[in-house]
């Protein structure tokens, strides 16, 4: 399986558990012109979910691979994302790992 074809099962999957916790799905794969991208954007109880999807092998690897500037790239495309669909709303930033079968879903990841 290509790595590419990996990120968009490990995103489908991620999309089916979060509107199974009653999560919408507003997008997916938004670009932020020369930032970056938001792997899902989600509505819940009116707050935005900004979401990065990582799956690994391991663990560690895919939690590890949410580096800091990874972050700042995912603030700064949200920020483009609000600013562009002129929204004025509470949001955080999620992480979701997905290891073989096993996913985590991890709110609000910069504190």
């Amino acid at each position: 399986m290509s790595t590419q074809h990996k990120g968009k099962y490990a995103e489908q999957k991620a999309c089916e558990y979060l509107s199974s916790q009653g999560f919408k799905i507003v997008e997916q794969n938004f670009f932020a012109k020369k930032i970056g991208e938001i792997d899902i954007i989600a509505l819940k109880n009116e707050v935005y979910h900004f979401i990065e999807v990582k799956s690994a092998p391991e663990y560690e690897i895919a939690i590890n691979n949410i580096t800091s500037s990874k972050l700042s790239k995912i603030k700064r495309s949200a920020d483009y994302y609000l600013q562009t669909k002129k929204l004025d709303v509470s949001f955080c930033i999620d992480a979701i790992i997905i290891v073989d079968e096993e996913l985590e879903f991890l709110e609000n990841i910069t504190l």
